[in-house]
């Protein structure tokens, strides 16, 4: 069995050079290491060396993973109006952008991970270009589990990850709201998601939380698939609930992200909801994406890109006969080195297809598809930005009807949904973020968390110091456990503490509310309820 360095350390390697990386004198070293079956610890070794590595001085992009140092390098443009918000409107529009997501899901599926060339072929063989419904199934060439997707076959919206990752994203909003962090989103996927359903920086996410490893750490270790698509698919959500605030969705979308992206991989998710968000309130593309680029350093490689990608949209669209193909070709050139499932290339296709889907939905979530790579993720994507901008009642009936308002999902509790129930739901929540308390600078946990307080919790009850900065285990007569990371922000407590349990410290994560004098909220992992009250203002 090959240990996980050995295993990643070429994807590694790929990636730090896309990262601006000097790697010629270690991939040296790794090849040789790879043919001589080196040792497990030699692996290793080099793994840290490589992830050790600066960035090259001559590398001309700035590319931070922090939201503050983020929003310092964004290009400062003004966001889009804001949203008049009317409940039928709302959820019309935003039914409109989870039906639209799932429509080009569906349509994207069966093709998943095909180059263009094989799509046009397969296509042009069953008479089914220009491509103006499902992808037809055929025996052999595609497999029987994507049948469920496929023309004269589709019942519902079969469960694929694209839409797992908004439903989690919505049950982490359902708790958490506004106050949504990285670590509310790692406790909802440990929660509600198997392991085996999530993929490249996703499942190695997840592989890291059960060796303790929480955000943003999960992101990085061992992680050479940090900048791939997995975050981009999961933005729409908070999008969704931020109508015409862009600013906000990205932020979210950031909490979102950091579990397991970093750099651009991060800027693909918070390029989209900023895009979603602003699709409630502007009616062109070149707004649209604008207001996305606005949220992501202005000097990183996806920005680059995605406006090399308008200027050729502009330029093909002004000709006589535009053609999406023509753009294509600019993209493949310039970005066809990144791997079919990366950041870059997918979310250029994502921002031609819109150009070229500003006035039709059908044509943009067929465009995204035809262009190959990522093609369930970006028809997602790109599905999903026009049906908000457009509204549920103005898809075509054809890609929309055939669903019949039902997701399949492996999300626990959420295996069988309506879509529109989804799409209430989702409106309910952005009600109720609007509404919510503005970030204000965290206070000390003196003064308004004085005292001692009295927990009832699934583990039995506690006593909680937060002046002290501790905690006693009153039923197992255990105490005190020192509290680390503790704060408190706008009314949202989180502190932790570890109980050494011999060989091991096993660490529990509070999140929750303290209003006045209780507490409510839950333990992780596992979900633990928490319940409390003040008993006395003195420690």
């Amino acid at each position: 069995m090959h240990s996980l360095a050995k295993k990643l350390i070429k994807t590694e390697l790929r990636q730090r050079r896309e990262e601006g990386c000097d790697v010629d004198a270690i991939a040296d070293r790794i090849a040789a290491a790879l043919a001589d079956g080196a040792s497990e610890q030699m692996f290793s070794a080099l793994y840290d060396e490589l992830m050790a590595l600066p960035v090259s001085d001559a590398f001309p992009y700035v590319e931070p993973s922090e939201l503050a140092e983020i929003q310092a390098q964004r290009p400062g443009a003004d966001s889009p109006a804001t949203f008049q918000w009317h409940d039928d409107k709302a959820l019309d529009r935003i039914y409109g952008g989870w039906l639209g997501r799932a429509a080009g899901c569906c349509l994207g599926k069966p093709v998943e991970g095909w180059r263009r060339d094989r799509i046009e072929k397969y296509l042009s063989e069953r008479n089914a270009l220009p491509l103006s419904d499902y992808i037809p199934f055929a025996e052999n060439m595609i497999a029987a589990r994507l049948k469920p997707s496929t023309r004269g076959n589709i019942h519902c919206m079969d469960r694929d990850d694209d839409m797992d990752f908004p439903v989690l994203g919505l049950l982490a909003l359902e708790r958490k709201g506004n106050g949504t962090s990285a670590r509310t989103i790692a406790n909802t996927w440990v929660s509600r998601i198997p392991f085996a359903q999530t993929y490249t920086a996703e499942g190695v996410a997840y592989r890291n939380f059960t060796l303790g490893i929480w955000p943003p750490q999960s992101a990085i270790y061992r992680n050479p698939f940090r900048e791939w698509i997995g975050a981009q698919i999961r933005a729409d959500i908070f999008g969704y609930v931020m109508p015409g605030r862009p600013a906000k969705a990205a932020a979210l979308a950031f909490a979102d992200a950091s579990v397991s992206h970093d750099k651009n991989g991060i800027y693909g998710e918070m390029l989209v909801a900023a895009m979603v968000a602003a699709a409630f309130v502007s009616g062109s593309i070149d707004d649209i994406v604008n207001a996305g680029l606005a949220q992501i350093p202005a000097r990183c490689r996806l920005a680059e890109a995605v406006r090399n990608t308008q200027q050729w949209c502009r330029d093909e669209l002004a000709g006589e006969a535009p053609a999406w193909q023509q753009v294509w070709s600019q993209i493949e050139q310039h970005y066809g080195h990144y791997h079919g499932v990366h950041t870059i290339n997918n979310a250029a296709v994502v921002v031609m297809s819109l150009y070229f889907g500003a006035e039709d939905y059908e044509a943009g979530i067929v465009s995204s598809v035809l262009a190959g790579w990522d093609t369930d993720c970006n028809a997602a994507t790109v599905g999903s930005i026009l049906g908000v901008k457009f509204g549920a009642k103005a898809l075509p009936q054809k890609w929309t009807g055939v669903l019949n308002d039902r997701l399949l999902s492996d999300v626990r509790g959420e295996a069988d949904n309506k879509i529109s129930d989804l799409a209430a739901r989702t409106v309910v929540v952005a009600q109720a973020v609007s509404h919510e308390a503005a970030h204000v600078e965290p206070i000390g946990l003196a003064g308004e968390a004085s005292g001692i307080w009295e927990l009832e919790t699934g583990w039995g009850a506690q006593l909680l110091k937060l002046g002290e900065g501790t905690v006693y285990l009153v039923d197992n007569d255990l105490g005190p456990f020192a509290l680390s990371a503790c704060s408190l922000e706008a009314g949202e407590l989180k502190f932790s503490f570890a109980v050494d349990k011999g060989d091991w410290d096993f660490t529990a994560d509070f999140e929750g509310r303290l209003d006045g004098d209780t507490i409510e909220g839950s333990y992780y992992p596992g979900v633990v309820p928490v319940t409390g009250r003040r008993m006395s203002h003195a420690e």
